[in-house]
């Protein structure tokens, strides 16, 4: 296995500090595994609200994802 999906989901609420509310859901061994999830999850309670908040990512592993570093405001 070189790759895995990742099925995330964000929604804004501007009760939260930011605003964003990010969770990641699961992380699969299949791109079908993790649309499977997607469409479990789209029925579940708040996430059904929200359905355009889901992204499948997908990430080769033992490699690094994110090589930019970072800003702190």
């Amino acid at each position: 296995m070189e790759n895995v999906f990742l099925l995330w989901h964000t929604h804004f609420d501007e009760s939260l500090d930011g605003g964003e509310d990010v969770k990641l859901i699961g992380v699969y061994s299949t791109k079908e595994l993790a649309e499977n999830a997607l469409v479990r999850m789209s029925k579940v309670e708040g996430f059904r609200d929200h359905t355009a908040g889901f992204e499948i990512s997908e990430y080769k592993i033992d490699k690094d994802n994110w090589t930019a570093g970072f800003i702190t405001e």
